[in-house]
């Protein structure tokens, strides 16, 4: 969005919400409980990904495809290459926000809370922006293993849809945010991140000749 965090207060957007980013946890964790599109697509995905693990995992074992031990092992496997799926994620964040328009991005992690984040300094993102931002990882990466358990056999194939699962939970921060913004989708809400402060800011326009905000 062509607007800089300076213009905001000149004009009929106010304070809504802010977000340090040591506390994006307890922040993300709040909005990913609301009822929400977003909170419920995120919860559906997982349920329908992890029954999916299990019954594959059973069938195939069931059938002497293969052994429990090996399926285990692809378990941790696909746990394991899930996680090294982090820097590819921040990266696709960042490539999303440089699509928006944003100039100034970096990462930011913390392994002690356990998260990690892309940084847009100062580029003021709309509704429909930060939900590009957003959702760009999980669904770049999603289809792209889709598509690869198609040339995999069936141990890896698990593997694949463990991969899957487990990014999808790892989303949650991207989803908790998005809930957020359809916690207060009556409201047209901007966005930025001040890196400097390690705070996030949310402004929301207000009617002020009605006291109200729309």
């Amino acid at each position: 969005m062509k607007l800089d965090p300076e213009q905001l207060s000149q004009t009929d957007f106010v304070l809504l919400d802010t977000l340090g980013h040591m506390e994006i946890v307890p922040f993300v964790q709040e909005y990913i409980k609301k009822r929400t599109r977003f909170s419920i697509f995120y919860m559906v995905i997982n349920i329908v990904l992890l029954a999916c693990v299990g019954w594959y995992l059973g069938k195939n074992v069931g059938s002497g495809a293969f052994s429990l031990e090996a399926g285990l092992s692809h378990l941790s496997y696909g746990l394991a290459f899930a996680f090294a799926l982090i820097p590819l994620h921040e990266y696709i964040h960042v490539l999303a926000y440089k699509s928006q328009g944003a100039t100034k991005t970096s990462y930011d992690a913390n392994l002690k809370k356990f998260y990690f984040m892309a940084i847009a300094d100062k580029f003021v993102a709309n509704r429909k922006e930060f939900q590009i931002v957003a959702l760009a990882p999980f669904t770049v990466i999603s289809i792209a293993l889709l598509l690869l358990m198609l040339l995999t056999g069936k141990l890896w194939t698990l593997t694949i849809m463990t991969m899957l699962l487990v990014h999808a939970a790892c989303c949650s921060g991207d989803f908790g945010l998005l809930s957020y913004f359809d916690f207060h989708r009556d409201k047209e809400v901007l966005t930025y991140d001040d890196k400097e402060k390690g705070i996030s800011y949310f402004y929301a326009k207000a009617n002020i000749e009605n006291n109200a905000w729309i």
